[in-house]
């Protein structure tokens, strides 16, 4: 059976393909940090120490639920979740991968370099087709929203006048 839709699709699928590529270079991309932690950790102060994993964690577990949350919100079009995901990227995961990328007195490895680029061209193409995408659905139900209200406005003052008698 094929169901036909009365509204338009609002999903996006550049985002949809850059969450499902990236679905699967995370843990290629774990892997390979806990190997490179693993390495030079000890040759790290213990502040940087504390700072690395603390980073490293912050950026699995909000790579974790950034993921799930763009699935969500883009697949079943669900506004909350897809900004939630476009403020843990921009707001959360952006700065503590440029803090990995930038600082100068972390050590880092050419492979590790090489893959906290890939993962930020990752985001950084996420965010902006995310943006795009959020901004589409947010138009679309704010359109449904006024509609709503006017059919209800046109539809009460219909009702009141069959209710005073048709005049």
């Amino acid at each position: 059976h094929s169901v036909k839709l009365n509204r338009p699709v609002l999903s996006s699928l550049p985002l949809q393909v850059m969450l499902y590529f990236n679905a699967f270079y995370v843990p290629f991309w774990g892997l390979s940090e806990g190997v490179m932690l693993e390495l030079k950790y000890n040759l790290l102060p213990a502040y940087y120490q504390f700072l690395l994993v603390a980073a490293y964690l912050t950026l699995v577990l909000a790579e974790a639920l950034r993921l799930y949350l763009g699935y969500i919100g883009n697949l079943q079009e669900k506004v909350p979740e897809l900004a939630s995901f476009l403020l843990l990227s921009s707001l959360i995961e952006m700065p503590v991968l440029l803090f990995i990328l930038m600082d100068p007195h972390i050590i880092r490895l050419p492979l590790e370099t090489a893959v906290h680029l890939l993962l930020l061209l990752f985001l950084l193409s996420e965010i902006m087709a995310a943006f795009v995408a959020l901004r589409a659905m947010a138009k679309h139900l704010a359109r449904q929203f006024y509609l709503r209200q006017f059919e209800e406005g046109a539809g009460g003052a219909g009702r009141a006048r069959s209710a005073r008698g048709g005049q």
